[in-house]
């Protein structure tokens, strides 16, 4: 399950919230949240729509009803620490009748599972704050176990309470290596386990029915998703990389919405009023609008109401950091802000080969990004990553560089659209991906526009988190001969989804009633929202006939893995659609790289046999390797430290090691690094390899097609 950071930039349209249904508190402080009636019209349609139009036909029955309840299971307790067998016995008669739940829209199966675990939950907790009285004996020769995946669920309650005494133990030890100040270490320990307790409570119906959907939906394949409002408005945002709001981030601490971040030229920033670390305590719609307190709401629900639509007021009370200041008001008018750190950049590196200097674009594309309502309403100025692209490309010509790199590294995909244009302004034209449907139908498409927007030597950088958009690109230029990819084998998501907007599907009459009931239940005039599905339909085929899928795409000259690979990726994920091929397009290469890649390859290895960054870096992702296999730590203070301490000394040589290897002076200890400073030596290393491209002859480079000679790749000067 997707790890929820909270922490959201202030932006989008604003959207009507669901309202938080629940029963009161029961005596042990737990609340007993409950479907309501939108979750379970969204169930029946996200469950039909699944069943009768999903690329990867998958029958709604007790086999994938079981996979289902497995997978929700493991998202509430993957680590085996708050459900007892007892429980999981319990929950084992709903295993096989989630499936016909879904079918009639019937939520309290889930809720009361989630009810469960969560009454467990509180419990685990405020045993643990009554645990912080004890005094610890840190001499023994004891262990946590902190993985407990592959443990049998607890039998007792008491073999419960021992776990959590050890847990209780380990904390308190993390903060005595820290400091020897006892009583604070506790009163530190408590306040944390009491914003968990708080944060838990804050929990809404949303919340469970979003994780049970990620169950049910990512059982049927990974990349089929349903996105309640909040988060269908964040993935459209991401798409974008725009929003319309008042440009701040913000951050819950102790009960208060903060002000974390500022945009340059946003409301926020303009309005010259606005600190870090102010507290948003209460929100105003309007000029005249009533204003709501916002103080210990938790941060989705508290953006909800700062959100707002371009030209719009919000009037926000604002207390500034420090006990004896007084809140005040500030009123803004909300606009539509670029985020700037989300979109292509470029930087320019310059190599040394046989006494001529060498010039190495590197555009950095974090996205197929496309403000799509932009894009729609004709602004010429509609933010994309290939307008991006093509202009930074025409600034790195003006540069005279003599080669450029894409580094796609952490890009998981987006626009197909943006794809193939990016495609196109490193080929002529001509065919980039094929999708086949459904019905097996296969359409090509293609890049229509002859025009080149860069025909030099060119590179493309990935890893195994570059996936999607990343891999057609990755696929098209290799296919083409186009460029040398370098890294590591891609992702593998070679699927199309499709987003639908479910209150454009759901019958009519229906919607309207339930539309009409949550009016009446809120007493307001909201209109109901029933998020959107992200629907698999199609299937990405490389020119070449090969899927994208499963296998991703395979570089040219490999770097070794950070990201480990039998973790994560396509080939991980039990519910992925296999790889496969189709026939291959009718496409004419631009050239023929086989010949280049060997002796490429061979200079590369030769330099790597003495980097010591590189041989750091195999001892990094051993270490990574070897602590995987980890699942207990020792609970004797004396042998922690050591372990830590050796541990931290070892992290400190070796990261100075590297900054000697690449000239830079090394660090004192407690001394942080520069903030510009750049240690991606591997992208050092693409540029080389790009570098002895270059200087390779012409004719052991490829044979090029692109067009007139004044296109061709340019000399080392």
């Amino acid at each position: 399950m997707f790890k929820r950071l909270y922490m959201f930039l202030v932006m989008g349209t604003a959207l009507a919230c669901q309202a938080s249904t629940s029963a009161p508190g029961n005596v042990d402080g737990s609340t007993n949240l409950q479907p309501d009636q939108v979750q379970s019209q969204v169930a029946k349609e996200v469950a039909s729509l699944i069943s009768s139009y999903n690329y990867k036909k998958v029958p709604l029955n007790d086999s994938l009803s079981t996979v289902v309840y497995n997978r929700y299971i493991k998202a509430l307790d993957e680590n085996h620490n708050y459900l007892l067998a007892s429980d999981i016995k319990d929950f084992d008669r709903f295993k096989t009748a989630i499936d016909d739940d879904l079918k009639a829209g019937n939520l309290n199966d889930v809720f009361y599972i989630f009810n469960v675990y969560q009454k467990r939950y509180l419990e685990r907790i405020n045993y643990s704050l009554s645990q912080l009285d004890k005094t610890y004996d840190y001499s023994k020769n004891e262990s946590f176990t902190y993985d407990r995946e592959k443990e049998p669920w607890m039998g007792s309650e008491a073999d419960m309470n021992k776990l959590w005494a050890q847990r209780v133990k380990y904390d308190l030890l993390n903060l005595k290596l820290a400091s020897t100040d006892a009583s604070k270490n506790k009163e530190t320990l408590k306040k944390r386990y009491q914003n968990l307790i708080a944060q838990a409570k804050k929990l809404s119906n949303q919340d469970v029915f979003q994780l049970f959907m990620d169950a049910f939906t990512e059982s049927v394949d990974p990349h089929t998703n349903y996105f309640n409002p909040a988060n269908a408005a964040n993935f459209n945002i991401e798409m974008s990389r725009s929003l319309e709001g008042i440009g701040a981030s913000l951050q819950s601490e102790n009960e208060y919405i903060t002000i974390k971040s500022i945009v340059a030229g946003g409301p926020a920033d303009k309005s010259r009023q606005i600190n870090i670390d102010d507290r948003i305590v209460a929100v105003a719609q309007g000029k005249t609008g009533e204003f709501q307190d916002i103080v210990g709401w938790r941060i989705e629900n508290a953006i909800a109401l700062i959100r707002g639509t371009k030209g719009t007021t919000v009037r926000l009370r604002l207390l500034p950091k420090g006990s004896g200041a007084k809140p005040h008001i500030v009123e803004m008018m909300r606009e539509k802000i670029v985020l700037k750190d989300q979109l292509a950049k470029k930087e320019i590196r310059t190599y040394n080969q046989n006494g001529k200097t060498v010039k190495i674009g590197i555009i950095n594309v974090p996205a197929f990004y496309i403000d799509f309502n932009a894009y729609r309403a004709k602004d010429p100025n509609y933010q994309s990553t290939t307008r991006d692209v093509k202009l930074i490309l025409d600034t790195l010509k003006r540069e005279n560089v003599d080669g450029v790199i894409l580094d796609l590294r952490q890009n998981g995909g987006g626009s197909l659209i943006e794809a193939i244009e990016l495609t196109g302004l490193f080929i002529k034209d001509g065919p980039v991906v094929q999708v086949r449907d459904t019905r097996n139908r296969v359409e090509v498409n293609e890049d229509e526009d002859s025009s080149v927007a860069y025909a030099g030597p060119l590179a493309v950088m990935t890893d195994r988190f570059s996936a999607s958009a990343s891999e057609i690109f990755a696929g098209a230029i290799q296919d083409y001969g186009r460029g040398l990819i370098i890294g590591t084998q891609t992702y593998g998501k070679g699927t199309v989804q499709s987003a639908i907007e479910l209150d454009k599907v759901i019958n009519p009459s229906i919607r309207d009633m339930i539309t009409s009931m949550t009016k009446k239940a809120n007493g307001t005039g909201a209109e109901s929202r029933f998020g959107q599905l992200n629907l698999t339909v199609a299937k990405f085929y490389r020119i070449s006939g090969s899927s994208t899928q499963h296998k991703g795409v395979l570089p040219d000259i490999s770097f070794p893995s950070v990201i480990p690979l039998d973790k994560y990726g396509e080939d991980t994920e039990p519910s992925a659609l296999p790889f496969d091929m189709i026939a291959k397009s009718n496409y004419t290469k631009v050239g023929d790289l086989s010949g280049a890649i060997p002796q490429l390859t061979k200079a590369h290895e030769q330099r790597m046999a003495n980097n010591a960054n590189y041989k750091y870096l195999l001892e990094d992702i051993a270490d990574y390797k070897k602590r995987q296999n980890e699942t207990s730590v020792t609970l004797n203070e004396q042998q922690l430290k050591q372990q830590r301490d050796a541990d931290e000394q070892k992290a400190f040589e070796r990261n100075n090691l590297r900054r000697a290897a690449l000239g830079l002076s090394a660090l004192q200890k407690g001394q942080t690094r520069p903030k510009n400073e750049d240690l991606d030596f591997l992208k050092m290393e693409a540029g080389q390899i790009l570098t002895d491209f270059i200087s390779l002859d012409k004719t052991a480079r490829y044979t090029n097609n692109l067009g007139a000679p004044a296109q061709q790749p340019q000399q080392p000067k």
